[in-house]
């Protein structure tokens, strides 16, 4: 059984059409330096002579490369995007070359905390440099180049997808002929800060996180990200979502944790979320990636946001959810207006829903009424 590279975590098989490119050396925006680089990814269709038919799809917080196909022993669930990705779907591979790479930092292949520093011949650990969307974007790039893409025709993705799909926009204008950020805006409010940092906290709270040396050891900060796991999915959903879904509901599975005064069904759904990701992601890699969805300014480094929305060229779509606590729709509808007023061909539609920032991985007709024709016009 061979084990994808880098990764702590990930104890499933590795898939045999993931693919690793090493993109060389690579510094970090906010300092440091990587020698040596490598990007999980997976590809459906085909590049066209021009290298013009590139659509790159982006995954979230804790997804992968792996955005299409069917259950398998890796991926019980299949892909994360599978009713948005293949033959005659919304992201149609009889017509696009699809490319979902695993983002720098990452935990699934792609250089990250977990991987082995040449010079060391240890993990990185918390040696491993702050990375940032932009950076992120930038990796992106180089392989891209590598495939022989030329111009992206879309680039599309949710949450920290979205922050990404709205910076290539921005970094590379002249590629990109239309990008769609769902659930994201040019940057995250406090209140998301917040519940990041309590994720945080979380894991280096747990005395296992070694100060993140804790590969090679027998547990790691499985209790910490568990936690920060729980506080995760309440941002990830509506107050009426979860009246609807569990209510005050006494537990209907088997209890994971020692009981105190019994069991509410919401607190065993949080239970099982936190565990079901202790066995496929690395507490480091959440701690960095966390940390650039919250450093992420779409102004950064210009004179204000208005100018980088004023360096689009290609058309911008926004979506937002009606029930979002993350990205709170009225804070992406004004990127929209943001990006409309700096002169970029920026549009705006709304996903209405009770499943909160999930919905973009749960409401796929409300998603395909919102994006279709963007796509397709």
């Amino acid at each position: 059984m061979t084990l994808d590279p880098g990764a702590r975590a990930n104890r499933a098989p590795a898939r045999p059409d993931k693919k690793f490119h090493c993109i060389g050396s690579f510094e970090p925006e906010l300092g440091g330096f990587l020698e040596d680089v490598t990007l999980a990814y997976e590809t459906w269709g085909e590049l066209n002579p021009s290298g013009e038919n590139a659509v790159l799809v982006v995954h979230a917080l804790t997804g992968d490369s792996h955005c299409t196909g069917g259950p398998s022993e890796a991926y019980k669930r299949g892909g994360w995007w599978d009713t948005m990705v293949g033959p005659g779907r919304t992201i149609d591979t009889d017509e696009y070359f699809v490319v979902c790479s695993n983002v720098l930092g990452g935990c699934s292949g792609s250089t990250g905390p977990a991987s082995i520093n040449p010079k060391t011949g240890r993990p990185y650990g918390m040696r491993f440099p702050i990375v940032t969307i932009r950076d992120m974007v930038r990796a992106q790039k180089r392989l891209l180049d590598y495939l022989g893409v030329r111009r992206l025709r879309v680039v599309i993705g949710g949450s920290i997808g979205g922050q990404q799909a709205l910076e290539w926009a921005v970094e590379y204008p002249h590629f990109v002929e239309k990008a769609v950020p769902i659930a994201a805006n040019g940057a995250l409010g406090p209140r998301g800060l917040g519940m990041s940092e309590i994720g945080r906290r979380a894991i280096m709270a747990d005395p296992l996180w070694r100060g993140g040396d804790y590969y090679g050891e027998e547990k790691g900060p499985e209790t910490g990200l568990a936690i920060a796991r729980m506080a995760g999915m309440l941002t990830y959903q509506s107050a009426a979502g979860q009246w609807e879904r569990f209510g005050r509901e006494p537990a209907s599975r088997p209890a994971l944790y020692e009981e105190f005064g019994g069991r509410f069904e919401i607190e065993s759904y949080l239970h099982y979320q936190g565990k079901d990701l202790t066995g496929r992601f690395d507490a480091n890699s959440y701690l960095y990636i966390t940390r650039a969805m919250d450093l992420y300014d779409v102004g950064l480094g210009y004179a204000s946001q208005e100018e980088a929305y004023g360096r689009i060229e290609g058309e911008l779509l926004f979506v937002g959810i009606s029930s979002d606590w993350l990205f709170p729709a009225a804070e992406v509808r004004m990127a929209a207006r943001q990006a409309r007023a700096a002169g970029a061909e920026a549009y705006y539609e709304e996903i209405e829903s009770l499943n909160g920032h999930d919905s973009f991985l749960k409401d796929f007709d409300e998603l395909r009424a919102a994006v279709e024709p963007f796509l397709g016009g």
